[in-house]
């Protein structure tokens, strides 16, 4: 069987989301890149990366790592996550070429898996067939109203594990002269209202996207005590290790992270210097599947929790279904609707699990002809970001 890699070719997207939930609309955009990879032999795998610039990672992947990659035996992960370092970060950079990376390597996984007939969470080790999910439903375009309806219709299904965004852009907002205080004064009460609508017996999870200062993160957790956080995710700019360590020690608040790091070294940084209960390795954004399963080592080693942050749990399930320690996924309501159009076969959640495709590979298949009309579409700017 020749493996050789054949051809390499990325599509920028912007799909467009909508869905409602107990009366309440949420309307977006999301973008993302897909990559398909063909081998000499004709298999095809295909990658994934999204919260980024979708033009400027696929122009990165098509010009950049394309031609340097092409020749190279698919199956030759390691090698070609080295190639790639050196390629992209050879001065450990972070940004846009971990999305590039983790786009690749997904696909070379894909191809491994089918050339071995068997799917990636096998591949990664098989400690079990299905993984616990939470659900992230409280997004800034629902008022207070709307967010306690859509609470209440999650937690009639079943759910039990709720997550909600908090923040707001916050820092970015405040240049434009919003009043942060106020914003954090507003959070408050949402997260009254979704704690009055799920239960004491709930877990609920905030994240603010990075968007805080320190003292303004602090200011919010003090305050949020009596609503009982089961952990506060990325709650300060560039999650500073230092500064989310003190909001711990602070606090006593669980912290989380790691949703957006594109550096093994990040990671080292956020277990180093305790900054984290939970580490995030997102396997669309980390490196992919190669370098997630690298930060699951630095955790275990650790006995740091193991989590999935950042959306997409398509393809994050692999890496908590593969290893012992892995943990909760996150069932992200837009991401979940953005990956309908351009993917077939998708598993579907069972109440609050998830269970895993027998299926080679990442066990659902790309639309590309889906995907191609989708890449045809003009790009606006201000896209959202799951």
């Amino acid at each position: 069987m020749n493996t050789t890699i054949a051809e390499v070719v990325a599509y920028p997207l912007n799909i467009p989301v909508e869905f409602s939930l107990a009366g309440a609309t949420a309307k977006t955009g999301l973008s993302c890149v897909v990559v398909q990879v063909t081998t000499a032999d004709g298999i095809v795998g295909h990658g994934f990366t999204a919260i980024t610039e979708e033009e400027i990672v696929a122009e990165a992947i098509n010009s950049v790592v394309a031609p340097n990659i092409i020749g190279l035996n698919a199956l030759d992960r390691e090698r070609i996550s080295e190639e790639l370092y050196w390629l992209l970060t050879p001065r450990g950079q972070t940004g846009y070429a971990s999305h590039a990376v983790s786009c690749i390597d997904l696909a070379l996984w894909d191809i491994l898996g089918k050339v071995t007939r068997q799917p990636c969470w096998q591949l990664l080790g098989g400690a079990r067939r299905e993984v616990p999910l939470y659900v992230t439903f409280g997004f800034g375009a629902f008022d207070r109203d709307q967010l306690g309806d859509v609470a209440r219709h999650l937690r009639a299904d079943g759910i039990s594990r709720f997550k909600m965004v908090v923040g707001h852009h916050g820092l970015h907002k405040r240049i434009r002269g919003a009043d942060l205080r106020s914003i954090l004064e507003e959070d408050i009460q949402r997260v009254r209202v979704a704690r009055e609508a799920i239960g004491d017996e709930s877990d609920l999870f905030i994240d603010a996207n990075c968007s805080l200062d320190p003292s303004s993160a602090r200011w919010l957790a003090e305050r949020l005590t009596e609503y009982n956080i089961t952990f506060f995710e990325e709650p300060v700019r560039d999650n500073d290790p230092a500064q989310m360590a003190e909001l711990r020690r602070a606090t006593g608040v669980r912290v989380a992270a790691g949703q957006n790091e594109g550096q093994l070294w990040r990671f080292q940084s956020l277990l180093d210097a305790g900054a984290v209960d939970v580490i995030q390795p997102n396997v669309v954004i980390c490196g992919g599947l190669t370098a997630g399963s690298k930060v699951a080592a630095l955790a275990e080693a650790r006995n740091v929790t193991l989590a999935n942050g950042g959306a997409f749990p398509y393809h994050n399930m692999h890496l908590h279904a593969g290893f012992a320690h892995g943990g909760l996924v996150e069932w992200h309501l837009v991401a979940v609707e953005m990956s309908k159009p351009i993917f077939k076969g998708l598993p579907e959640a069972k109440g609050q699990t998830l269970p895993l495709p027998d299926k080679p590979g990442l066990g659902f298949e790309l639309d590309l002809d889906a995907v191609k009309e989708l890449a045809k579409r003009p790009l606006s700017a201000g896209t959202g970001k799951a």
